[in-house]
């Protein structure tokens, strides 16, 4: 019985086993076949013979086995397909072609250059295939041009922002780019030169160098450099033509003390590939390059870069790979996301037909370009490799307008073959030793192993000496003077020449220069002012000194310095003594209005002094003559403090105090007014403005150029031209009924020297015409000017001393000839302050007047029969009797009952004295 029941048993377990089994093969089958991957083809060009190319293509293998080994599971495989571009422009586009028709790549990674990569993005824009490079860092290559070019990189336009900003750090004016004649080269350039120009920096020059230039050709660049001023130098090259180029200038004495080179990233990173003569060529070399933040993917990446370099050099120097390669590592990661991505959105089958659209691909006569075929896949791919955002080990990675965005950059000097940083560059700090706040750079060797920052600027251009044109004149000597000066050994001498000596003393490098007068073979000066301007535009001169006006027509030709003189036209003229002249003089410290409110014044608070002590002091009532004296009498003897009137009401203590104040402000302000008129003002100009000489048709002096007159509407016949200070005096002696003049305008500083020479006689009146003084001249862009106006400030003071130090110190004149006479407007806030306590007192007065006497003014009963005006009368009546209410009167009151009864008492007193003697002298008669 059992054994029939156990073998039905058995096959019932057998057959369910067999069945589970047979699942469980199907189930493996199907996962078997899922994770079927799918090859995503990647074309890469790369330069195999160069250090960046090998290292690169490295990079990205290792990037290729760390992404799948994280990612196991996912279903596509980016297989990269290398080619060669043997470091040409088409053999890199030859590679392009053949990768996008005969390889049926996805997407391109490369080529190395930007001179490659613009003619492989048109390929990639005309096939929509994205063309990612990691090194094509030329700005000229950007996605607006080119839709489906993606740069996985810096573009150098940031670095241009960095040098820019390390150039103005060390306070250098101007710089010369040497560039290299290719697109990677001259794109960078306008950059450079926008950022640095921002903030008025000059580009003098740009060296554009053929790529292919020999050593004679780049010798010859340089030593045309070595003959200009400008001492600062940025390289952007290609790393063997940037070798080269500072290989060449160290033959030519370049790479010494006084240079600065400045080099763009790449160059530092390729030490351990360079020979010693170049790595020492480039000693004292600032170079910028992208910052990499340490990250633990960053420090696992370097550990196996290491071991694998070890394994495959054995031999060599450990070289780390450069930001390149790392841009390249993370550029193949964000390409095996971006293709995981498209993958997944199009559920592309295993055995997938070819993904390529060709309209005429039975032709078999279409060139190798014809054959160019639409990807279905390209703007996909596009779409999803500039959404990629990860954490790379260059840096985060995340595109923006096709390129990597912004980060800081390193500050780089190259010290013994080492390459040392120095500080940061960041869009927050600018230059910076530090990279999250603002500090103070580590010290810099420039060449020459020198420690101070070059001036940027070698002012003997090869050992020429600048050539200074000197103006000559008849006039003010002061300031230019054709002479033999044996101190300074020179042929011209003045104010001009001192201050131009003094300003180039103060500089902190020598300056050789030499005078040379502008004057022909009589002596005399060749031309006019302008004419010796446009010398300097036609390079005749490299700059002029002397007492030449800054004016805008010529500053269209040349650059001024800051002005070293004051600014401004004035108008001197003849100057009267009138103190004490005038029997009425003492009048003069007030003006009419003044006057006049001040008598008003005085007036209105002794009546309102009356008003509020007619009533209750016996002082102030009387027979109206009377009464009229003394309001009169009070208010005014206030202004010597003699009244001798007591006042009883606080009201008027109140009004009384406010007005003693202010007559006391008054007082002072006339004495001293009275005072300045009888002392020190002595002298006043004849003339005190130029409508006035204009409208009584005087004659009007001036010297040089009448040009800037005719603007102030002055009729040409009335102007008359004199050459120096000693006809101005005779001219303005004479005045225009004799022949002269009434008034002189000429620029201050020889006003200043005029009236210095004249003391006592003359007085400067305003500042009638703006112009902007005296400037030194120099090249339209001459590197020079902002070095000499800065110095110029500084010795502002010095400046002054030098032009009157050997001149009469004259005491100073007020040339704008207003009157000292004090007006109303100084005073009407006390005025405003008196009546308003007056008005005050008076309402308060009143007010209490009027409600103690409302039964006078009632009328809501007509009883007593009386008329309005009759009430007024009763009113005027009641104030004029006295208020025996009052405190202070019946105080008074009391006192006087007080000192009668005291008399009286005396008076009993010495009667009752009297009946006495008398009494006595009776009982004592015989």
């Amino acid at each position: 019985m059992g054994g029939v029941v156990s073998r039905p048993v058995f096959f019932f377990f057998f057959f369910c086993s067999l069945l589970l089994l047979a699942l469980s093969y199907g189930a493996m089958a199907d996962g078997k076949e899922n994770r079927t991957t799918l090859a995503f083809r990647v074309g890469v060009i790369l330069d195999n013979e160069t250090w960046v190319g090998n290292v690169s293509w490295a990079c990205m293998s290792m990037a290729m086995d760390d992404f799948y080994s994280t990612y196991p599971n996912y279903t596509t495989r980016v297989a990269l397909i290398g080619k060669d571009s043997n470091e040409d422009v088409v053999s890199a586009a030859s590679a392009a072609v053949q990768l996008l028709t005969n390889g049926k790549v996805q997407a391109i990674i490369g080529p190395q250059t930007s001179v490659q990569a613009k003619f492989v993005a048109e390929l990639g824009n005309k096939s929509q295939t994205p063309i990612i490079s990691f090194s094509a860092t030329s700005p000229f290559l950007a996605s607006s041009r080119t839709p489906y070019f993606v740069r996985t990189a810096l573009s150098d336009a940031s670095q241009a922002q960095a040098i820019a900003a390390l150039v103005r750090f060390f306070g250098w004016r101007q710089l010369i780019p040497i560039f290299e004649d290719t697109d990677y080269g001259t794109g960078m350039i306008p950059y450079l030169v926008d950022a640095f120009q921002a903030t008025d920096e000059r580009v003098p020059y740009r060296s554009m160098v053929p790529l292919m230039a020999n050593d004679d050709q780049i010798l010859r660049e340089l030593y045309s450099l070595k003959t200009m001023g400008t001492r600062v130098f940025v390289v952007h090259a290609s790393d063997a033509l940037t070798t080269r180029l500072l290989l060449k200038a160290r033959e030519a004495d370049m790479i010494q003390e006084g240079y600065a080179w400045i080099v763009t990233y790449g160059l530092t990173d390729r030490f351990g590939v360079l020979d010693a003569s170049a790595i020492d060529a480039m000693h004292g070399v600032l170079t910028v390059k992208p910052y990499v933040f340490g990250s633990v993917r960053h420090g696992n990446f370097s550990t196996r870069w290491s071991e694998r370099f070890r394994r495959d050099h054995p031999t060599a120097k450990l070289v780390q790979p450069s930001v390149y390669a790392l841009w390249a590592y993370d550029t193949a990661w964000a390409m095996a996301l971006a293709a995981e991505s498209v993958a997944l959105a199009s559920r592309t089958p295993s055995t997938p037909p070819s993904p390529y659209l060709n309209t005429a691909a039975n032709n078999s006569y279409l060139t190798e370009l014809e054959k160019l075929e639409f990807s279905p896949n390209g703007h996909r791919l596009l779409e999803s490799m500039q959404g990629v955002k990860f954490d790379g080990i260059s840096g985060k990675f995340e595109l923006k307008d096709g390129q990597l965005e912004l980060s800081p950059f390193e500050i780089i000097n190259v010290v013994g073959g080492a390459a040392k940083r120095v500080g940061f560059w960041t869009t927050e700090h600018g230059v910076s030793g530090d990279l999250n706040s603002k500090a103070n750079l580590e010290r810099v060797v420039w060449p020459g192993n020198a420690l101070a920052a070059p001036n940027g600027i070698d002012w003997e251009k090869g050992g020429k000496k600048l050539r200074i044109g000197v103006p000559l004149k008849k006039g003010f000597s002061e300031f230019v003077n054709r002479e033999w000066n044996p101190l300074t050994r020179r042929n011209v001498s003045g104010f001009c020449i001192e201050v131009f000596d003094l300003v180039m003393a103060s500089l902190p490098y020598d300056v050789p220069y030499e005078y040379i007068p502008y004057e022909d073979s009589n002596g005399e000066m060749k031309g006019s002012y302008n004419d010796l301007v446009y010398e300097v535009y036609l390079q005749n001169f490299d700059a002029v000194v002397g007492d030449v006006t800054i004016t805008p027509n010529r500053s269209l030709y040349v650059d001024f310095s800051a002005p070293f003189t004051e600014v401004g036209m004035s108008m001197v003229v003849p100057v009267k003594d009138d103190r004490g002249r005038s029997a009425w003089i003492f009048l003069k410290p007030l003006t009419t209005e003044l006057w006049l409110a001040t008598g008003a014044f005085f007036i209105f608070t002794g009546l309102v002094v009356w008003v509020l002590e007619h009533r209750v002091n016996d002082s102030f009532r009387g027979p109206p003559l009377h009464q009229l004296g003394t309001i009169f009498y009070f208010s005014f003897s206030t202004l010597v403090f003699a009244h001798k009137e007591k006042v009883t009401s606080n009201l008027t203590r109140v009004v009384v105090i406010i007005w003693v104040f202010v007559v006391l402000i008054l007082t002072s302000s006339y004495t001293a007014s009275l005072t300045s008129m009888l002392t020190v003002q002595q002298l006043h100009p004849t003339v005190t403005n130029l409508h006035d000489l204009i409208r009584n048709g005087e004659y009007i002096g001036y010297m040089g150029d009448p040009s800037m007159l005719h603007l102030l509407n002055i009729d040409k016949s009335k102007l008359r031209r004199y050459e120096s200070p000693d006809e101005y005096d005779e001219a303005l002696s004479k005045g225009s009924a004799k022949g002269g003049v009434g008034a002189i305008i000429d620029e201050i500083p020889y006003i200043k020297v005029f009236i210095s020479k004249y003391c006592g006689k003359y007085t400067m009146v305003g500042n009638i015409y703006r112009t902007e003084g005296f400037g030194f001249v120099f090249h339209k862009g001459s590197p020079v000017v902002p070095y000499i106006s800065r110095a110029i400030l500084k010795v502002t003071a010095e400046i002054e001393k030098k032009l009157y130090r050997n001149r009469t110190t004259c005491p100073e004149q007020n040339g704008a000839a207003t009157s000292d006479s004090l007006t109303f407007n100084c005073f009407w806030g006390l005025f405003l302050i008196t009546g308003t306590t007056s008005v005050l007192a008076l309402f308060l007065f009143s007010a209490f007047f009027l409600y103690e006497h409302r039964h006078m003014l009632s009328t809501s009963t007509d009883s007593d029969g009386f008329s309005v005006w009759q009430r007024l009368v009763l009113m005027a009546k009641s104030f004029d009797r006295k208020d025996h209410s009052s405190y202070a009167l019946r105080r008074f009151c009391l006192k006087v009952e007080e000192m009668k009864a005291a008399h009286d008492h005396s008076g009993r007193s010495y009667a009752t004295s009297n009946s006495h003697s008398a009494s006595d002298l009776s009982s004592r008669s015989p």
